[in-house]
């Protein structure tokens, strides 16, 4: 299973990384009801920071950023897909034993925990130019006031040569 069509897959919805029911059933290979009544025969073991339904608002703006053919395949059902927290994820795995799922669970973790050392990566940058940027601020701030300081002064000695001279002349 390639972890990139996975990530892809991953989508953030109320803050957290989710993926969704017809997602996750067109990688076990399975149809999204089957799934579905595989959870709900569970539904203890996945509570609301488990698995959640969307909203209809929060579908209309996932479908706007979804390829048209792959809402085609959805088939224009009205129920609101179910997303799964990574948590849900995880219990998804103690409930499909296929040998499939298995692996594809596997998958899954891995893209999650590549999606999470991309975050804590992108988190150490930004706080070491936070860093930096505090760090050199000052001296920032000084250049610009002396960049300010010398077009001023330049302006100001175009306006004085433009004025007539008052006075006699030799």
């Amino acid at each position: 299973m390639n972890i990139q069509s996975i990530q892809n897959k991953i989508y953030f919805i109320r803050d957290q990384k989710v993926m969704l029911d017809f997602d996750l059933a067109e990688l076990y290979d399975v149809e999204t009801r089957i799934l579905n009544q595989a959870v709900k025969r569970n539904i203890k073991r996945f509570p609301y920071d488990f698995m959640f339904q969307l909203s209809s608002s929060e579908w209309e703006v996932l479908k706007s950023q979804f390829v048209t053919s792959k809402i085609e395949k959805r088939g224009g059902t009205q129920k609101m897909p179910f997303a799964f927290t990574e948590q849900g994820l995880a219990m998804l795995s103690g409930i499909l034993k296929s040998d499939k799922a298995i692996n594809v669970n596997i998958s899954i973790m891995r893209a999650f925990v590549v999606l999470r050392e991309f975050a804590l990566t992108n988190e150490n940058l930004t706080s070491k130019l936070k860093e930096i940027e505090t760090k050199y601020d000052k001296q920032f701030k000084d250049i610009y006031e002396a960049i300010n300081y010398l077009i001023k002064k330049e302006k100001q000695g175009a306006e004085q040569q433009e004025r007539k001279k008052i006075g006699y002349k030799k």
